[in-house]
């Protein structure tokens, strides 16, 4: 494998996340390869990086005062979602996968957390769980952003419910990655689909299957929430309004389990509401629907059958922008991402010379 990989790299790492990761983004053209790229542990893939996937969780844990720095380490490469092309394997030890994945295949997948060693960057090392086969016919660049979004909503939808023919599903925010995906993954499994969004995306969100599309920017979303059906499911990618859980009890059926995916930032504020949403009796004022703050489990089988939809023209992947490599590329994609405007996914390509 030394005759293959080379003994540098180039990757965007960041020392300091104060204020924001992207103020402290550098380009390292001589960058090291991730821990262990030449000698793979079981069940480990080595991956030459074609495009990566960003998401909020890239900044919001590396951005927490103190204890981001213990979490991800210095200096770091963002980044958990990939596209790219198997360098290597480990030793399978067929307790995550029967098949064995080829150099020379193209795959798409996540690492578990964020880390030292992140996808911004010409090589990374995966887990064998999270990596999976890109299906024929899938833009590989399209398929760098599918895996954290794509699993989330999976399994925050299908996970959460025991039959879901008929069910109804609140998604708090449509129009972003695990929005546009959720929406189309709770069609495929038979529910009926309310979700919110700005004005500029409610075409959108319709086109996507959505049944009912509420506008918050013309009306008040619990208000509104108030005149439907009860609901057996919610869903909050957002995490505003904040009084959504605690006016959950108005617009769901008993016991319907309320999922939280998205949060403006991790504070110790944010903390302590949680623990009182999921821990503090109802009677004593905490949470009388069930709360949970989603966190996904690399799954073969998932990534298997969000493949498959993908192959069967049943999922679609919605991008807002695809960021070069050079040129503060990363540096402009997550300010952009920061915004919370992006309609969509967004993506870094690092390897420019790909072609579809």
């Amino acid at each position: 494998m030394a005759s293959i990989v080379p003994s540098t790299m180039k990757a965007w790492q960041f020392s300091s996340a104060s204020p924001t990761i992207e103020a402290n983004l550098k380009l390292n053209n001589n960058a090291p390869l991730p821990d262990g790229a030449n000698n793979l542990g079981p069940d480990q893939v080595l991956v030459k990086v074609i495009a990566a996937g960003l998401n909020p969780v890239d900044f919001k844990f590396a951005e927490i005062p103190w204890l981001g720095r213990l979490i991800v380490g210095s200096p770091s490469t963002p980044g958990m979602d990939f596209a790219g092309r198997v360098v290597a394997t480990g030793p399978n030890t067929k307790s995550v996968a029967v098949e064995d994945l080829k150099p020379g295949q193209l795959v798409f997948g996540r690492l578990d957390s964020p880390s030292k060693f992140g996808t911004l960057a010409e090589y990374t090392i995966a887990p064998r769980k999270g990596c999976v086969a890109i299906p024929p016919g899938a833009r590989v660049i399209e398929t760098a952003c599918v895996a954290s979004v794509g699993l989330t909503a999976y399994q925050s939808i299908v996970y959460r419910l025991k039959d879901h023919a008929g069910k109804r599903v609140f998604l708090n925010g449509g129009s972003g990655g695990c929005g546009t995906l959720g929406i189309q993954i709770a069609k495929q499994m038979g529910c009926h689909v309310t979700t919110s969004c700005s004005t500029p995306n409610v075409d959108l969100c319709r086109s996507l299957g959505a049944d009912t599309v509420i506008d918050y920017k013309k009306t008040d979303l619990i208000a509104e929430l108030k005149k439907m059906q009860p609901f057996d499911l919610v869903v909050d990618n957002v995490g505003v309004p904040t009084d959504l859980y605690w006016a959950a009890p108005s617009f769901t059926n008993p016991g319907a389990p309320y999922v939280q995916v998205g949060a403006l930032a991790v504070t110790p504020g944010f903390i302590l509401g949680n623990f009182f949403k999921a821990r503090w009796p109802g009677w004593l004022g905490g949470g009388k629907r069930p709360w949970e703050f989603m966190h996904i489990q690399s799954n073969v089988q998932d990534y298997e059958r969000l493949a498959q939809w993908m192959q069967e023209g049943k999922l679609r992947v919605v991008v807002d922008e695809v960021f070069g490599m050079q040129d503060d590329g990363p540096v402009k994609a997550y300010q952009k991402l920061r915004t919370g405007r992006a309609k969509g996914k967004i993506i870094v390509k690092i390897d420019e010379t790909w072609k579809e």
